[in-house]
């Protein structure tokens, strides 16, 4: 995951800090030398990496700092807000012209930072904001890219126009335009051509689409594993054609993470969304501030709490929570607690917003690849129950339960002790009947009982 060597390095600086009853300039001094060499090593603009760490001690050597109750703490509130200030302190949104008036936004990248797919995820977004959105297909040289952008509209209920790949970007950009003004749409996204390196005659062709249609914001789409040279991107995109904000994608990969916190303070244009995974679903607003405490290593509960109240079907929910609380428990429950856990990212995922357990889950000591394979076996077991042995757990005898080993591909072992967790979490259940809370209980989360 992103930042995991970042975020491991910056924790262990900070405990020889927290370890100090008082901090002395030299204690100041070698803890950001070591910071230095983390952001480095992240891939950070070096030009950023040294103002950072000269602001971080003007204000960390100051009088209030050193001489204060716990110096080590305040070292790292001053890290925290430095970071936050580096990544642009103001969380930035999709400007759009006012009122009833067609906002055409411009995608633009190059090859592999997954632009089609960014495209179709913010129209996807915007949508649910009850924005009627049109997607136009103008990148006419990479085979398949108009079906992906069509697949990809389907999918989020979004209506792509296509004139095919034998008219030129801008004379599609134009048409394009006309459509979604007399179907009274409100976003025009346009999904330019990329390529595998910046040059010239792709600089022209966005330029001509810019020229021959009103584009009021242009959203460039980089790859955050290429570290670096993501913000080297960003800036000659910048200088040639203009751009307004950047989508920051794979940033769920193994990626230095060096772009994030290079890109606003190198090219002064904000992150508008990080792309945390491949599904459609897998945007999520640039938070400065959050992202900084995910980079530290302490969490991000608000889009915990925000990806759980997109994701979780409130109806399930207060369904699943009638059935516990009068101790219906049964392995269709287990089934929809591990669902609702997919829809939110998965254990990793959602471990990686725990405060203490930061960016790095490994860092908690738990092995989350074994324990998602755990989740896939259960699945499979549950899976290869009759409907009734799911709602009825005790028809479990042993000849039943040879037949759902060999078509889960286990062994009966694993049936055994999945039937013995199962009948200790219902046991569990029944002695703690205040468990779900008082009555009319609102942010129910149908997983939190569940033993995974």
């Amino acid at each position: 995951m992103a930042f995991d060597s970042l975020s491991e390095k910056l924790q262990n600086v900070f405990k020889s800090l927290r370890s100090k009853g008082r901090l002395t300039e030299a204690d100041v001094t070698a803890a950001l030398k070591e910071v230095k060499m983390a952001l480095l090593e992240a891939d950070v603009n070096f030009r950023v990496v040294k103002q950072f760490v000269k602001t971080v001690q003007e204000r960390a050597v100051g009088q209030d700092v050193m001489n204060g109750l716990n110096p080590g703490q305040m070292v790292i509130k001053i890290v925290n807000e430095e970071m936050v200030n580096l990544m642009g302190s103001e969380t930035t949104e999709i400007s759009f012209r006012p009122g009833k008036e067609l906002t055409v936004i411009m995608m633009v990248g190059l090859q592999g930072a997954g632009k089609t797919t960014t495209t179709a995820k913010i129209a996807g977004k915007l949508k649910a904001k009850g924005r009627k959105t049109l997607l136009a297909a103008c990148d006419v040289y990479r085979p398949a890219a108009i079906e992906q952008l069509q697949i990809n509209g389907e999918k989020q209920g979004v209506e792509v126009f296509s004139m095919g790949d034998k008219h030129k970007p801008e004379d599609i950009a134009k048409a394009a335009v006309e459509r979604a003004k007399k179907e009274e749409c409100s976003v025009l996204i346009i999904d330019t051509a990329g390529r595998l390196h910046v040059d010239e005659d792709m600089m022209a062709e966005l330029s001509r689409i810019k020229a021959a249609v009103d584009v009021f914001q242009t959203i460039l789409v980089v790859d955050a594993m290429t570290g670096q040279d993501a913000v080297n991107v960003a800036s000659t995109f910048d200088e040639k054609i203009g751009i307004d904000g950047v989508v920051l994608t794979k940033l769920d990969g193994d990626t230095r993470g060096g772009a994030a916190l290079s890109i606003r303070a190198v090219t002064g244009k904000p992150i508008l969304y990080a792309g945390m995974g491949e599904k459609l679903s897998d945007l999520e607003q640039f938070f400065p501030d959050r992202m900084a405490s995910r980079i530290l290593g302490m969490g991000d509960v608000l889009t915990m709490i925000e990806r759980a109240q997109e994701n979780i079907d409130e109806e399930k929910a207060r369904e699943l929570e009638q059935k516990m609380r009068k101790n219906e428990f049964d392995f269709e429950m287990y089934l929809e607690s591990m669902n609702q856990m997919k829809k939110m990212g998965g254990l990793a995922s959602l471990m990686g917003m725990m405060p203490g357990l930061g960016m790095n889950v490994k860092m908690a000591d738990v092995d989350t690849d074994a324990a998602e394979k755990n989740m896939a076996r259960v699945e499979a077991v549950i899976y290869s129950m009759t409907p009734q042995e799911r709602k009825n757990p005790s028809l479990l005898n042993p000849s039943r339960k040879n037949r759902i080993a060999r078509g889960a591909g286990v062994d009966v072992a694993e049936v055994n002790r999945l039937v013995k967790q199962f009948e200790q979490t219902k046991k569990l259940m029944k002695q703690m009947p205040g468990m779900m809370g008082g009555k009319g209980r609102r942010g129910f989360h149908p997983f939190k009982n569940s033993p995974f």
